[in-house]
């Protein structure tokens, strides 16, 4: 009888991976750690400052300390606990106050532990009202910003903005996306990008594409670039969209129409043309249908209400300004509209 050889089987073997790829995962690791360590340390400090706040708080207002009672605490933390910050007498007072600015509101006791110290010092010292506050806190918390970003928004008037200008879009966007309202705004600050007054439409895109950071800070996290002039097929034709990005929590592509000067309907048409191509030949299939954003530097509201109308495309339409707007300015449009906003109410109910 034949003895029958078997092959032994082939191992196929794996390249290794490179010693630097492998220490920069240890490396990731780290820094990974580091970063979730910072961040409950910050949870903890703002914790403790609220309840020094309230404690505070309580004692000043039960006229169980007097005004000299902070500073003479202020002296002793610093003999007792000589390695910490923050602790003199502004400091306390400052606890007090962000104590005060918020009890009693369910909606921050939510929020509180997820912004930084240092970013509810600068809601506190920037924003007025509770209203013009929570709206700041829910937006950080929301998009995780660091203080210099949250400080251009509160600069930029964003919260008055947000009220003043409801977004723009069409039917078939909100169809497709209920929230979209709370993810495009009306109207966009990209005063970082440095522009001349006479800029071209070139200038703005290569602009933008410089400075992509901020320009997706200012219009959302959840955006992320795919392509400058982002060439589409159809027929025998090429076509260059301005700039295409993906939404994450859209989940789909999502194509801008730059324009420099005021908006006209028939920017919507060629954006509709964009739309469709896309998402015959470049949306995947899990992907949601492809949105357009036109945006221009000026607007006509009535202009652009007639142009969404009647399109079938999931299309919005914003505005950007290449300054910071002027805060006092959108303040004081901000009271005319909530008085407006009151006397119509009243003539409803018969001035009551």
């Amino acid at each position: 009888m034949k003895k029958v050889m078997r092959k032994k089987p082939s191992v196929t073997l794996k390249k290794s991976v490179p010693l630097e790829n492998q220490f920069a995962e240890i490396s990731a690791m780290i820094l990974s750690a580091r970063k979730k360590a910072f961040q409950k340390i910050d949870a903890v400090l703002v914790e403790l400052y609220w309840n020094i706040g309230e404690y505070i708080s309580h004692r000043v207002k039960s006229a169980k300390w007097g005004e000299g009672t902070v500073g003479k605490l202020a002296e002793y933390l610093e003999k007792a606990v000589p390695d910490s910050k923050g602790f003199n007498r502004r400091g306390l007072y400052r606890m007090k106050q962000f104590y005060e600015a918020y009890t009693g509101n369910p909606k921050v006791s939510a929020l509180r532990t997820q912004l930084s110290w240092t970013n509810h010092l600068l809601i506190l010292s920037k924003a007025k009202s509770i209203e013009e506050r929570l709206f700041y806190l829910t937006f950080v918390a929301k998009e995780r910003f660091a203080t210099r970003e949250l400080e251009h928004f509160l600069d930029s008037g964003l919260y008055e903005r947000s009220l003043l200008s409801k977004p723009k879009v069409s039917a078939a966007l909100t169809q497709i996306h209920p929230t979209i309202s709370n993810i495009i705004r009306d109207s966009y600050s990209l005063d970082f990008l440095g522009l001349p007054d006479n800029h071209s439409e070139y200038d703005l895109r290569k602009g933008i594409v410089r400075s992509l950071k901020n320009f997706i800070i200012e219009f959302g996290r959840d955006f992320a670039f795919v392509g400058e002039e982002y060439r589409i097929q159809v027929g025998m034709k090429d076509f260059f969209l301005d700039l295409l990005f993906y939404h994450r929590e859209l989940r789909c592509l999502v194509a801008f129409e730059l324009k420099i000067d005021e908006f006209k309907p028939e920017y919507l048409g060629k954006l509709s043309f964009y739309l469709e191509a896309l998402d015959r030949d470049v949306k995947k299939l899990h992907e949601n249908p492809s949105i357009g954003i036109v945006l221009c530097k000026g607007k006509d509201n009535e202009v652009v209400e007639y142009s969404l109308n009647r399109t079938l495309s999931p299309a919005a339409i914003a505005d950007y300004t290449t300054k910071l707007p002027d805060k006092r300015l959108l303040q004081d449009k901000l009271h005319e509209f909530f008085d407006s906003s009151v006397r119509e109410m009243r003539a409803e109910y018969g001035g009551k």
